[in-house]
């Protein structure tokens, strides 16, 4: 999807990046190994441009977030591990939790990015100053989001986001330069 001036707009109001997890922070898939002690331990996997990504939004004063359907303790170690600011897992109905993370970040719905990939995200979507869609979200997805990016969740996606919303707030050049200096 192009980036357009509309789209452009609106990512320089953005203070606040939420997240879905599965399917945009991950590929969606869920693995499930067995415990040699019992049981089964879950496993996800993140992409690590998406982490630096969230590195950078921090680094340029975006706050993050996360609003999950599920709870996963790999999913609580990753969320630590990149200083995520707010965080509500185990939560199929998203809107409460989206509600008072604006009203706890003092912000409004156009000063949020959120980035869904299925039918449970879209109250949010309708609502965020910024709505994006995954590549391999929901098709219904695509008449609600102001963007669709071009990589799929859980390889990239976030970081694309993010770069488009640091690129419209002129605070993707000084990033760029400081990795393409020369010492």
């Amino acid at each position: 999807m192009p980036i357009t001036a509309e789209i452009r707009r609106r990512a320089r109001k953005i203070e606040l990046l939420l997240m879905d997890v599965d399917g945009v922070l991950t590929d969606g898939r869920i693995y499930y190994v067995p415990n040699p002690r019992g049981g089964v331990i879950e496993t996800k996997t993140f992409h690590s441009r998406d982490g630096l990504g969230i590195r950078f939004a921090h680094e340029a004063g975006i706050r993050t977030g996360i609003i999950s359907g599920r709870r996963s303790p790999i999913v609580e170690h990753r969320i630590k591990e990149l200083g995520i600011h707010f965080v509500y897992q185990n939560t199929l109905d998203k809107l409460g939790p989206y509600r008072a993370v604006l009203k706890t970040a003092c912000v409004r719905d156009e000063a949020v990015c959120y980035v869904g990939d299925d039918l449970v995200d879209l109250p949010i979507l309708k609502r965020a100053g910024l709505a994006v869609g995954v590549s391999n979200g929901h098709p219904l997805l695509r008449r609600y989001v102001h963007y669709w990016t071009r990589d799929p969740g859980g390889l990239g996606a976030i970081r694309e986001t993010i770069e488009l919303i640091l690129a419209a707030q002129g605070k993707l050049t000084p990033i760029l330069n400081y990795y393409l200096r020369n010492d």
